[in-house]
């Protein structure tokens, strides 16, 4: 007779929560939004640079992509219970990195597939006006293509392998920093 395996039940602290339409509706837009205003300034900036500095600014870009790539991950892995004595003592951006990991999936949406999934999208685009320089060399567009593409590619795939350990091993510090970040902001804006 076979064996009775047991049921294993996984639970998860966002079953009972409401799906946040106002959320995703709101951040499709600025998506929106912020795709096209990157993607025009990337485009004027692309036109009137010569090559060194169309490379220059895709490599920004990646390691723009990079960062926030670095950012979303740490934020969804930091953990809220050393903020609570901090918060306690009063010590600035505590309260604010409990606000941040709170909101993990927010910020993590937004750091990782608004800013990092744009500035992929963008470091494409820019990587074609970089071909369409080159080709003027009279290289063989096939093959330019190909390469930067690649370039590309492992740059960011390897830069954002990096930013995840480093955004794992040190999650709670790069939370507690863009906490103290919000705390100065949230200052200004109550001015």
């Amino acid at each position: 007779m076979g064996k009775h395996k047991p049921k294993v039940k996984f639970r998860s602290i966002y079953t009972h929560k409401k799906v946040n339409k106002k959320w995703i509706i709101t951040i499709t837009i600025v998506t929106l939004i912020m795709a096209i205003l990157l993607g025009y300034i990337s485009d004027i900036f692309m036109d009137k640079v010569i090559l060194w500095g169309a490379a220059l600014i895709v490599f920004l870009i990646v390691l723009m992509g990079i960062f926030f790539d670095l950012l979303g991950i740490a934020v969804t892995a930091a953990e809220e219970t050393p903020f609570h004595s901090m918060a306690a003592s009063r010590v600035r951006g505590a309260k604010e990195s409990i606000l941040i990991i709170r909101n993990a999936g927010a910020v993590a949406n937004f750091f990782n597939d608004v800013i990092g999934d744009i500035a992929g999208i963008i470091s494409g685009v820019a990587g074609g006006a970089i071909v369409a320089m080159v080709v003027k060399y009279g290289l063989d567009k096939t093959v330019v293509t190909i390469s930067l593409t690649g370039i590309i590619a492992a740059i960011t795939v390897g830069g954002k392998a990096i930013g995840k350990e480093i955004a794992l091993r040190h999650a709670n510090l790069i939370v507690y920093r863009l906490g103290v970040i919000y705390s100065y902001m949230r200052k200004q804006n109550n001015k």
